[in-house]
């Protein structure tokens, strides 16, 4: 093997796991599940049935990525961060997989601990969920989204760095331009 799971944790038949990745105390992943190269998955991460997760992806303690719930390459899952896929969920009237509503999270995002990714959107590349904020529609690529629910209050480098006013990032000094309300890194 190329990758490491932790004797703790279950891996269900079915299952593909990238070279690199390893993958922590007490993880279950479920059938179905494709995992990408050099991920790292913490300590009592669910990953359910069918679920894809890109390269480089850091998933940290107590995470359940659910069935309906893609994350790109290099996605970062604060602890504890939680994401749904049924809108109207009954235990007495389950919908069934082909109901559920796709939540795709796109290169390079990062969710903070705690935040909530209501199902059915789309989170842009490099956009930083805030601990605790409760996500309700699309993100888009770059922003900042902060509060219950979560409302977009700036934008934010490729480095995690928040952008000043004239869009350049005081740390690495990437500039970035701003057009039709879309926010693109003018260097690529």
């Amino acid at each position: 093997m190329d990758y490491q799971i932790h004797e703790s944790s279950i891996v269900d038949e079915n299952v593909q796991v990238g070279a690199g990745t390893k993958i922590w105390y007490f993880c279950h992943i479920q059938s179905g599940a494709r995992i990408g190269k050099n991920c790292s998955l913490g300590q009592n991460v669910n990953i359910s049935n069918n679920v894809t997760i890109g390269n480089g992806v850091k998933i940290q303690n107590n995470v359940s990525v659910y069935e309906g719930v893609e994350l790109e390459d290099e996605v970062f899952c604060g602890p504890s961060c939680v994401f749904t896929n049924d809108l109207t969920p009954r235990a007495g009237h389950p919908k069934g997989r082909e109901n559920y509503k796709r939540t795709l999270v796109k290169k390079g995002a990062s969710i903070g601990a705690n935040a909530t990714i209501v199902c059915g959107h789309t989170i842009g590349s490099f956009a930083m969920i805030a601990a605790g904020a409760v996500v309700t529609k699309d993100v888009p690529d770059y922003a900042l989204m902060t509060g219950i629910p979560a409302r977009q209050t700036g934008w934010v480098c490729e480095c995690g760095q928040v952008l000043t006013s004239d869009y350049t990032c005081p740390d690495c000094g990437k500039i970035y331009c701003m057009e039709e309300e879309s926010l693109w890194n003018s260097e690529t």
